[in-house]
């Protein structure tokens, strides 16, 4: 990865975030009425004192100026989204310090955004975020059901740190809050259409304007349409694409001063092929037996290779080989109805949002990321999920003892039904690879246990991938037990009237034995089917004392009743996996059971209840020590809800010593075994914002605790969910061994993720016409030693690199900012644009096990737009550029399923469980440089 440190230091005055403390006063329509009133005059009179406008944000569902509001919030304008070309919420990381949105497998299901070095990670319906998405009011229950094309936007609030007494549940990271443009009573249109390289096409329309005097209308349309950064060597085509499109419409309706009611109908669409991933340099960590590690050439590419395969270990040439007839199909149809009505009741003010949402996803996957035909998700529609979602907040909030006391009291419910297909088959390819893979096994083993190299493998041809020269002198050495001498003439084609190797051979012995013709992997598939209903109800009540003229005290309380019901339908037809598990052969179960067997077949189970009561709330304490200065100090308890781990691997699996966990079994107990614990965070916050001529500033500094961390991690087989704690005495290192079963804790715990940091944020308009920004974090978000999961009881072995470790995606250091000059062109009302703005983060482990092959080094990544601008900017023409420099960096790198010697890593070489680690690994690429020219006219 290129290393950009120069132009940090040569640059650093470009360093910025987006306009913090510059922005417009919404429009009549779009803030409550009573609450508009009192902010507007409070702004009008700031301006007149500053120079300046103040930005009017609701993230305390007020409508209050950012500079008075006791909380670390970002407030990114209409016009820094516009100068930035952020469309979407992933691009608002490059205004946001303390925020990283990125994706991996899907963008539609595997979005996670992070607030503060905190979110979830993972591909799992049953996880939702640490970050709250908000649009116009209404939460969208998955990130990625909101990363998509934006339309045009009013400002967006990212609020970092728990929120859980206004906005709920899954906010115990922070929110982003979008506000889009409303309807006006003007007639108003705007176009614009962008071109650019990879044959990127963006359209924008959109109208405005009144239909009566009480009636307002907004409609807005976006298309986008974009080629893949990632060729398929085999087909030619390229993946990652985008092409979607969004549809938002709304009404407006304002019959009195008293009285307003917004309707939003809006309808996104995705047709794209995403997400693939490329192969990471492959190489073998082999121990120097002094327990330092060196490095060879990948044991476990010849094999690949000699099979067909095609391993591009070049990340940066972005190549990847797909299977024939696979694909990463990825088809999204996101769309809802809500409708806020806003009435003065005089004393107080009622607010009622409602909203319905669906989503459907429906996807394929060549799931090995292999030319190879070895594991696949169909994309025939097989693989889908299906959200309906029905909200209802109400508030009403006034004032008491003459204005001294802002109160506000709500209730909000929501209803929401999953459905989760999924069908993951064995390919092709997946026999004759998982003989070599176990050829290969064996050899390794057999080499260790004679010190000598011995090397079963026949890649190509031969009896099971099996040498059977070499196999005959194992299987004749007396030296041998003579059970492994029995096993290895089996497995190399020499058992008596068994002509097949490896799991051929197996396969035929097991088929016999049931009466059955030889078992195979051939068609073996799960069909899976989940359905989960979630009901959440809440009230809550925020209040604002003021004490003295300069002294306020806020005191909210939350109460959350959550209960969740799963129904599941688990289907295989893997044969071979479930007479394995019962036969002398079980130590082998682990290749045969990737896509995993239930006994009998077929499971259903309807019923499955978790149900939890959590409070959550916060206290602040803010005392203006003069006009221009606002100081604060805040306490703030959130909460993220429990649920189920919507995926079958969870269930119970057999442990066989020497080997490990060998393949999902259903237990007696059931799909109770999915059950994951709430996620928990004590927040504590100080902080100062600074409000002076033409200059702001923010500063906050934090200490957050995580009880019951909710963790998704994938180990090369399947994924892991595990709430992360900590115990209160020592373990004595037991957490960082390789054996699951040690480590449990004998006594109490504590939360098992600590962050803590330091943020700025500064605003600055130096001359006329020139606005500079500028932000930093410092954050330190890490797992605390003598880590636990629920109970007390022993993480799994996969997380040994966790204990003591910044948490991953977690930067300690990251520096945004922007610079914008607007100069006026002579007399003729034209007027110029030159914006610049970076992002500086530092290293960063991009997975969730925290393996060494998965870190990113520091990089730095810089967009511009210059461009002209006509009278009242009524129409402009602007080349931009993104990631200017193309710097390559990845967004998450993972374990190639069953690619190696699964889960085998540096450290774990380094810390002597095993001599060598050949596992390979890929990683989701962040986007190279682009460029075009965008042209956009109001009328």
């Amino acid at each position: 990865m290129r290393k950009s440190f120069w132009l940090i230091s040569a640059g650093i005055a470009a360093l910025a975030t987006p306009s913090f403390a510059q922005g417009q006063v919404p429009p009549v329509g779009e803030a409550t009425p009573t609450q508009e009133a009192a902010s507007v005059d409070d702004a009008v009179q700031n301006q007149a004192r500053r120079g300046t406008e103040d930005i009017i944000v609701t993230a305390t569902r007020r409508n209050e100026a950012l500079s008075d509001v006791p909380l670390a919030v970002s407030a990114i304008t209409a016009q820094s989204l516009e100068n930035s070309g952020a469309a979407d919420i992933r691009q608002l990381q490059q205004l946001s310090p303390s925020l990283l949105v990125s994706s991996t497998q899907s963008e539609a299901g595997a979005s996670s955004a992070r607030i503060r070095g905190v979110g979830t990670v993972g591909d799992n319906p049953g996880l939702e975020s640490s970050v709250a998405v908000f649009i116009d009011g209404v939460y969208r229950s998955r990130n990625g059901t909101a990363l998509t094309e934006l339309g045009p936007v009013e400002r967006v609030e990212v609020l970092r740190g728990p929120q859980g007494t206004l906005f709920g549940r899954n906010a115990s990271a922070g929110i982003i809050s979008v506000i889009t443009a409303a309807p006006k009573f003007e007639h108003e249109g705007r176009a614009e259409a962008s071109i650019g390289n990879h044959d990127y096409r963006r359209f924008e329309l959109g109208f405005t304007g009144p239909l009566s005097d009480t009636f307002a209308y907004r409609l807005d349309g976006v298309y986008l349409k974009r080629d893949g950064f990632i060729e398929d060597v085999i087909s030619g085509r390229e993946v990652n694409d985008r092409d979607r499109y969004l549809i938002r419409g709304q009404l407006l309706f304002e019959p009195s001063d008293t009285l307003s009611v917004r309707v939003i109908g809006d309808y996104a669409n995705r047709d794209e092929e995403c997400c693939g991933a490329v192969y990471l340099p492959t190489q073998d960590a082999v121990t120097d037996g002094a327990g330092g590690v060196t490095f060879a050439p990948s044991s476990f590419v010849p094999l690949i290779q000699a099979l067909g395969g095609v391993v591009l270990d070049d990340p940066f040439e972005r190549q990847m080989a797909i299977t024939p007839g696979r694909s990463y199909r990825q088809d999204v149809e996101d769309y809802g109805l809500s409708a806020e009505v806003v009435y003065d009741l005089g004393g107080a003010e009622l607010t009622s949002i409602s909203a319905w949402r669906g989503n459907d996803y429906v996807r394929g996957q060549d799931a090995d990321f292999n030319n190879l035909d070895i594991l696949y998700r169909d994309d025939d529609g097989g693989n889908q999920q299906k959200f309906r979602t029905f909200t209802q907040e109400l508030r009403l909030q006034g004032e008491a003892f003459e204005g001294r006391l802002d109160w506000l009291v709500g209730g909000y419910f929501a209803h929401e039904k999953l459905t989760v297909r999924d069908n993951l088959s064995f390919g092709t390819d997946y026999q004759r690879y998982s003989n070599c893979v176990l050829a290969a096994n064996v050899s390794q083993q057999l080499s260790a246990a004679f010190g000598a190299p011995i090397n079963l493998t026949q890649p190509i041809g031969g009896v099971g991938c099996f040498n059977q020269t070499v196999a005959g002198a194992i299987a004749s050495n007396p030296l041998v037990p003579a059970a492994q001498r029995q096993l290895i003439a089996l497995l190399g084609g020499l058992a008596p009237g068994v002509p097949l190797g490896g799991y051929d051979a197996i396969g035929a012995v097991l088929g016999a034995g049931l009466g059955l013709p030889p078992l195979s992997f051939n068609n073996a598939q799960t069909s899976d089917r989940f359905k989960q209903t979630s009901r959440n109800f809440a009230f809550f009540t925020h209040n604002i004392f003021e004490v003295t003229d300069r002294l306020n005290l806020t005191v909210g309380l939350r109460y959350t009743n959550e209960k969740k019901t799963l129904d599941a339908t688990l289907t295989d037809n893997n044969l071979f996996c479930q007479a394995i598990a019962g036969s002398p052969f079980v130590a082998l179960t682990q290749l045969p059971c990737v896509v995993p067997a239930v006994p009998g077949g077929t499971f259903t189970r309807e019923n499955v209840r978790n149900k939890e009561d959590e409070f959550s709330g916060t206290a602040v304490l803010s005392y203006k020590v003069t006009d221009d200065l606002l100081t604060y100090a805040s306490y703030s308890r959130g909460y993220k809800a429990g649920g189920f781990n919507l995926d079958r691997s969870a269930l119970a699996r057999f442990v066989v010593p020497g080997v490990g966990p060998v393949g999902p079994v259903l237990p007696t107990a059931g799909l109770e075994n999915l059950i994951f614990e709430p996620e928990k965070v004590d927040a504590f916050e100080i902080g100062a914002k600074y409000n002076g001529q033409g200059f702001d500033l923010n500063v906050a500094a934090f200490h957050q605790v995580f009880d019951g961390f909710q963790l998704n991690t994938f180990n090369g087989l399947f994924f892991e969910v595990e709430n992360v704690n900590a115990c209160k005495q020592d373990l004595g290192g037991l957490d960082t061994d390789d054996d699951s079963t040690s480590g449990a804790c004998p006594g109490g715990t504590k939360g098992g993720v600590k962050s803590m940091g330091v943020e700025v944020e500064a605003f600055m308009r130096p001359i006329e016409n020139v606005g500079l920004n500028l932000g930093g974090s410092l954050i330190d978000t890490q797992y605390r030693r003598n880590l636990v999961g629920v109970d007390g009881a022993p993480l799994s072995d996969s997380l040994f690199q966790l204990p003591g470790r910044r948490i991953s995606n977690s930067s300690l250091w990251t520096l945004t900012g922007a610079l914008t000059y607007t100069p006026p062109i002579g007399n003729s009302g034209l007027s110029g644009l030159f914006y610049i703005d970076a992002r500086y983060q530092s290293k960063f482990n991009t997975g969730s096990d925290l393996d060494l092959e998965k870190v990113q080094d520091a990089y730095f990544v810089t967009n511009a737009r210059i461009g002209l601008r006509g009278p009242d900017d009524r129409w402009g023409i602007e080349l931009w550029g993104r990631n200017l420099l193309d710097e390559d960096y990845q967004q998450v790198a993972f374990d190639m399923p069953i690619q190696g010697a699964t889960g085998t890593t540096i450290r774990g070489v380094q810390q002597g469980f095993y001599p060598r680690a050949t596992q390979l690994f890929g990683s989701f690429l962040a986007e190279p440089r682009t460029y075009g020219v965008t042209v956009r006219t109001r009328f």
